[in-house]
Formats: C-alpha cells, sequence, structure tokens
C-alpha cells in the first residue's frame, strides 16, 4: 500500500486529565471538524481517555486514534506513544523508556525545556536517555524559547520533531500538529514517527485565549 501524508495531533488531553474538562467524545467532533485523520489522547498518566478514544472510532474511517499517555517521571514528563496499558508514574526516565519500549510505545519527551510544566530536559540532560522524538513544537508557548531550543536538539540528534497542540481545552486542538507520512493504522504511525517521516506543523495556541481559558478554568474550579 502507497503511503499519504496525513494530520496527526499527538498530545490532547481530556477530562480523564485532571487538569482538563474537555469530553472525548468533543475531541472527536472537533479533530473530524478540523480534517485531522490521526490523534492521541494522552492524558496525564492514566490510559481510560485514551481506551475510550479508541472504542469510540473503531468503526470510524476518518479519524485514527493511537493508544497514548503522559507520564511523570520523577524528573518530568514523557509520552509513552503507542502504549496501551498504563505506566506507573514516579520512576525515573530511563524506567519509564524501558517500560514504555517493553509495551512497543515510542518514547517521546513533550515540551522539552518548559520548565514551568514539567519539561523532562530542562532538569536532564538528553545524553543520558534513549528517547525516540521530540516535541518541537508545542501549541502552549509565550515566547517560543523552549520550541526554538527543542527544534535545535532534534537537529543535532537526528531525532524525529513532532508537532502538537497539547490542547487542554477543546478549541486549542491542532493549534499544532504533524505532518506524517504513512498509512492510517497504528502500526505504521509508529514506525514513520520512527523514521522521522514527520514535519512539526502550525502557529500555536493564542495567548490570549490561553490566558481567558486558564482564567475561566480556575474561577469555575474556585466556584465549585
Amino acid at each position: 500500500r502507497i503511503n499519504m501524508t496525513f494530520k496527526l495531533d499527538p498530545h490532547i488531553h481530556s477530562c480523564y486529565s485532571s487538569d482538563c474538562l474537555t469530553k472525548i467524545e468533543d475531541i472527536i467532533k472537533k479533530s473530524t471538524r478540523l480534517g485531522l485523520n490521526i490523534i492521541g489522547i494522552s492524558d496525564h498518566n492514566t490510559i481510560e481517555g485514551s481506551k475510550k478514544a479508541i472504542d469510540l472510532t473503531k468503526n470510524n474511517e476518518d479519524l485514527l486514534v493511537i493508544p497514548s499517555i503522559e507520564i511523570s517521571t520523577i524528573d518530568g514528563h514523557m509520552l509513552g506513544f503507542g502504549v496501551e496499558e498504563e505506566i506507573p508514574k514516579g520512576l525515573t526516565p530511563e524506567e519509564t523508556i524501558e517500560k514504555i519500549h517493553e509495551a512497543n510505545g515510542l518514547a517521546i519527551v513533550p515540551h522539552p525545556y518548559c520548565f514551568y510544566r514539567h519539561g523532562l530536559l530542562s532538569k536532564l540532560g538528553h545524553a543520558k536517555i534513549d528517547i525516540d522524538a521530540i516535541e518541537e513544537k508545542n501549541a502552549r508557548f509565550l515566547i517560543g524559547y523552549s520550541n526554538n531550543k527543542a527544534k535545535k536538539l532534534t537537529k543535532k540528534l537526528k531525532l524525529p520533531g513532532l508537532g502538537s497542540s497539547d490542547a487542554h481545552y477543546v478549541d486549542f486542538i491542532g493549534d499544532c500538529y504533524s505532518e506524517i507520512d504513512c498509512q492510517m493504522n497504528i502500526d505504521s504511525v509508529l514506525k514513520a514517527i520512527k523514521k522521522g517521516k514527520v514535519k512539526a506543523k502550525g502557529n500555536g495556541t493564542s495567548n490570549i485565549l490561553l490566558a481567558k481559558y486558564l482564567i475561566n478554568k480556575n474561577f469555575k474550579k474556585n466556584t465549585r
């Protein structure tokens, strides 16, 4: 079969993350409306949202959901992309990567240099860990310093660089994404990332809209 270029957002949060309220059904609707072909529900330390999204799209030929999880290591966050089982939080990055690889997933570092959002490489040297890819374009940024640093690292290490929204609110889905040359199945997507057949795309989430969302979220939390 011939590979095609698809739009992938590998890092979306749902209401199964403690800091997000977005329903899985709304993520699926929004992703479809935006013309995304492949998504990953990468919730904090749980695969429940990912499992539900996979179940809801099992007969959907237009949207492929890749199993995923964002794991809190002792030094920062790590995506287990393609992982179908829960990996415990609080392990070292090395232990976490080992478990991701044992589960046939890819170890991807999200927002690597964003120190105020548990960026793994802001605390840990890259030479110490056997990662498969780096999120070089995370849509949630203020001035772009962290993303620029991540992009330089992907070139230096010759690692694949991904774009993703890291959306914690439905309207931010797809603000950054990846173009990927693959077929519409999990194995092909993972292999394409590993081979570097991806390009980071998108302009990022508006800081004004992000500020409004954060203020609204905190207001709702404080009035519960």
